[in-house]
């Protein structure tokens, strides 16, 4: 199972949001902390927004925040969110579809797939919020201007 980029930026976002609960962030920072595209994110940002998994202000003191608490945001929730669609090979198009065990095998895998995934919430992943933040910080001092 191959996830898209979109879904990859997605739980990056949540997770960077989830690792600082109490603050509100600029896609620009979390741009930044990640080494991603600022445009890219922007889409995501605001889809997540649209679905509830995000709140954002407006203005000079704005950003971005977690909606609900990083333990009511399931995992697997969030990829059946941003992925279009999960059929892993075409058997719609296949001429021996009917007679194919392939399409039940794949259907199966997926269903476990998403299963484990069911299973996990933003808490789960932000589980040493410390040592993350430790990570963000490195990663936004990196792009600081060096003097001397």
């Amino acid at each position: 199972m191959r996830l898209t980029r979109y879904t990859d930026y997605a739980l990056r976002v949540l997770i960077y949001l989830g690792a600082r609960p109490d603050a509100l962030c600029s896609i620009a920072e979390i741009s930044r902390a990640y080494d991603i595209s600022q445009n890219h994110l922007m889409k995501v940002v605001n889809d997540l927004v649209n679905a509830g998994y995000l709140a954002s202000a407006r203005g000079r003191f704005g950003g971005i925040k977690l909606a609900r608490p990083a333990v009511e945001i399931n995992v697997g929730a969030v990829i059946r969110h941003t992925e279009d669609g999960f059929d892993l090979v075409d058997c719609g198009e296949c001429i021996i579809a009917p007679a194919c065990g392939l399409t039940g095998a794949l259907r199966q895998a997926l269903a476990a797939f998403l299963s484990v995934l069911d299973g996990y919430t933003l808490a789960d992943l932000i589980a040493k919020p410390a040592e993350l933040e430790m990570l963000f910080s490195a990663a936004r001092n990196r792009d600081l201007p060096r003097t001397g």
